[in-house]
């Protein structure tokens, strides 16, 4: 276990405290493959518990999941002109499909006689090999909706990475939906943005901001992006989930199209929308803090853990058989614990070592605990800890939980209010740009404008704000008319 004292402060470089923290909490560290990560078990599980969240919230609101092929040809790409704009720079291309030992008999090399005909891009997003997919399986109005998610890895090669907020690879869920009409799909995006809104919200304890994407901020291909912009610790904003209405466009790539109710052909309507292991930095860097991983209860893969005070072999016996009746009631209350009685580690590297990993509730029973009938606990989110009566612990420690998860939640929320700012004028929006934060100002529109505040600022617009304060302006850069104030903020 790494000692605590070698964990950078935030305070101090929380750029380098993340990259430490993501690898001594055991979630992630880099692999031999340049820009590619291995998520270590302990990482997995909180993504195992999160995709299992969103699934179910997927499935009741009628989607199926599926699988598509890694591999797309790359005249797939070519087909939707914004889209390969958008991705052609981080394709991965494979040429080739067979090797061979060299010359020298020291190696292999590639078999220049197993060049594949057509070269194929390893998926840097589906929608291609999808809406492809989708030209067999609708023919009527009767064949759709069609609400398809997969469960999948894609590739982009990325220069610059850091652990789950940039990899060449990483994991993700994508969903593709196919409409009757345009209502049909806006009502899709809208409702997918809205259920990444309250998973941030309600399992993570990340407070979002719900909005749509500036034309220059859009994904490649989409007539419209909806977004859920989490602020983290550092100031800066990061993008949590985007959701994407397609309109037609692809279904024109593919000639996708189907015979209305009219008796009439018409080209199909479509969404997507995705969120990735991205997650975990968001999680990561909105709640952590200089003793490590603060975790909301409904992600941690550990809720409680136990630790035994013990001197010798008889006292552990004897706490044994109360832990194990106190397991027995904490699981029956659907809570995952861990009773850490393994004698290779001293009970304060245990302390140090589940702060580090973020469990919400640590329960220490020790003999002299068991001859007064009590236990202490401390709660991670505030490292608090009380002594409390051994009867009545679980539905204490139930209720705990649940008093954490909020608590998490409204901490985080102070913070983004405490750091978001409006102002009016571009001297003023410089000024409070360095403080970081969001920053809710006037803008004309254009996407000119957009990018000099972008080149003189690194600012850009997280989102059009779909709540809060609608009222019309003026820009502050040009003085133009505005509709409403828009959130930039510097960003990952």
């Amino acid at each position: 276990m790494a000692e605590l004292k070698d964990l950078t402060k935030r305070s101090e470089n929380y750029s380098q405290w993340y990259n430490e923290l993501v690898v001594k909490a055991d979630l992630a560290e880099q692999s031999a493959v340049r820009g590619c990560m291995v998520i270590k078990p302990y990482g997995y599980a909180i993504w195992e518990k999160m995709q299992r969240i969103l699934d179910d919230m997927f499935k009741a609101t009628g989607h199926s999941n599926a699988y598509f092929p890694l591999l797309i040809p790359k005249s797939y790409l070519s087909r939707e002109a914004d889209h390969v704009e958008g991705f052609a720079k981080e394709c991965a291309v494979v040429t080739h499909y067979r090797l061979k030992n060299s010359a020298d008999g020291k190696g292999v090399v590639v078999d220049p006689a197993a060049k594949l005909e057509e070269e194929m891009i390893i998926r840097p997003t589906s929608e291609t090999i999808i809406w492809s997919t989708y030209k067999n399986w609708i023919q009527s109005y009767r064949d759709l909706p069609i609400l398809c998610n997969q469960w999948a890895n894609v590739l982009r090669w990325e220069m610059r990475t850091r652990l789950f907020l940039r990899t060449a690879e990483f994991l993700w869920q994508e969903g593709h939906t196919a409409h009757a009409t345009r209502e049909e799909a806006e009502t899709e995006a809208n409702t997918m943005l809205h259920v990444y809104n309250e998973f941030a919200n309600k399992y993570m304890a990340v407070p979002v901001v719900m909005g749509v994407k500036s034309a220059n901020e859009r994904f490649a291909g989409a007539l419209e992006t909806y977004t859920i912009e989490g602020l983290m610790q550092d100031g800066k904003a990061l993008q949590c989930g985007t959701s994407h209405f397609l309109g037609q466009n692809f279904a024109k790539a593919f000639d996708v199209q189907f015979i209305n109710k009219e008796n009439k052909p018409e080209y199909v309507w479509a969404t997507s929308w995705g969120v990735s292991t991205r997650l975990m930095g968001a999680l990561i860097m909105t709640h952590s803090d200089d003793n490590g991983l603060v975790l909301p209860p409904a992600l941690a893969p550990i809720q409680v853990v136990i630790v035994p005070i013990y001197k010798n072999n008889e006292q552990l016996a004897v706490i044994d058989s109360k832990v194990n009746v106190l397991i027995d009631e904490l699981k029956a209350l659907g809570i995952s614990v861990k009773y850490d009685n393994a004698d290779n580690r001293r009970p304060g590297f245990k302390f140090a070592d589940y702060e580090l990993k973020g469990v919400p509730v640590r329960l220490v029973l020790g003999a002299r605990d068991i001859e007064n009938g009590t236990i202490e606990v401390m709660r991670r989110d505030t490292l608090e800890k009380i002594t409390r009566p051994i009867e009545g612990i679980t539905e204490f420690v139930k209720a705990l939980l649940d008093e954490i998860q909020l608590n998490i939640y409204h901490k985080a929320l102070k913070m983004r209010e405490e750091n978001t700012r409006t102002v009016d004028t571009y001297e003023e929006f410089k000024q409070e740009i360095e403080k970081g934060g969001f920053v809710l100002a006037h803008w004309d529109g254009t996407p000119e404008t957009e990018e000099l505040i972008k080149a003189e600022t690194k600012a850009t617009i997280r989102c059009i704000p779909l709540a809060g304060d609608k009222t019309p302006g003026v820009c502050m850069v040009t003085g133009k008319p505005s509709a409403q104030r828009v959130l930039f903020a510097r960003a990952y």
